[in-house]
């Protein structure tokens, strides 16, 4: 006897165009920047999408102007394919709103009444204004600095320091140490130093990515300093010995503005523990 076929739910049929308009979206962006490994972000953020975000990156007051292509962005998220790439499709929209709010607040041109709102001002920096100091660590003997070069904060993350531009470089192939000027000289350089950055455990720290996906397991010490899973939690990664452990500190405040509306727009929930106003920075 034939089995019995019963006709499709209205949530199949919904199920069916999703994965559909979800693969369709996916192969015109391979298509136009395409080649190469497939990245799970471009289906999330397209072209279109990604410019609305970023309103005013290629303004003339942006002295980054033309520096952040979508096309670079999607060539670097290839290099990491678990990034925007793991768990369900609520996870990776939050590990991209995520990521994409750390690099706006790091390059950010806006102010409080700028148009368009404060947070459609991302990637308007490409390296750090008048640092105070070239960022070299003397006593880290495994990265030296080569003399006259300054590691300053450049890229999407603003990276900064020797011991961050050495293994960086050697994690993509090119000499973080002796040429540091090509984070702010080559846009596909710049994104893949802030994944680098996002997708790299650093000791005691987790990456960025293990906290927003899920995999972070706290240790005794992440549990008496009060350090939760959450996007406030990368905000300790990533720059918390200045900004956590403050209440209503204005800089996380302004991440988590940027996080806000990216979520918003990507139609997700914000998840839990935004701010790091409690939490002991790693030392």
């Amino acid at each position: 006897m034939a089995p019995f076929h019963s006709r499709p739910s209205a949530r199949d049929l919904r199920f069916v165009l999703a994965v559909a308009v979800f693969m369709t979206t996916a192969a015109i962006a391979e298509a136009r920047y395409g080649g190469g490994q497939f990245s799970p972000v471009a289906a999330i953020v397209s072209e279109e999408l990604y410019s609305s975000l970023f309103l005013h990156k290629d303004d003339a007051a942006c002295p980054a102007k033309g520096f952040y292509t979508y096309a670079s962005f999607i060539r670097a998220t290839r290099r990491f394919p678990k990034f925007g790439g793991t768990g369900d499709l609520v996870t990776r929209k939050r590990e991209i709103a995520a990521f994409l709010a750390q690099i706006s607040h790091e390059t950010t041109g806006g102010w409080a009444t700028a148009p368009d709102g404060p947070y459609s001002w991302g990637l308007c920096f490409k390296e750090e204004i008048t640092p105070q100091s070239n960022y070299c660590d003397a006593t880290n003997k495994q990265w030296p600095c080569y003399p006259g070069r300054s590691y300053h904060g450049r890229g999407p993350i603003q990276i900064s320091w020797n011991y961050n531009y050495g293994p960086a470089g050697q994690a993509l192939g090119f000499d973080g140490l002796l040429n540091p000027d090509l984070v702010a000289n080559c846009s596909d350089t710049a994104f893949l130093t802030a994944l680098w950055f996002w997708m790299t455990p650093r000791q005691p720290k987790p990456s960025c990515h293990q906290v927003m996906v899920g995999e972070y397991c706290p240790t005794t010490a992440d549990a008496a300093a009060n350090r939760t899973a959450g996007f406030g939690l990368v905000t300790n990664i990533v720059n918390g010995g200045l900004e956590c452990n403050i209440a209503n500190d204005a800089r996380v405040n302004d991440r988590i503005g940027y996080y806000r509306r990216y979520c918003q727009v990507l139609g997700i929930d914000v998840g839990p523990n935004l701010d790091c106003a409690h939490q002991m920075p790693y030392s």
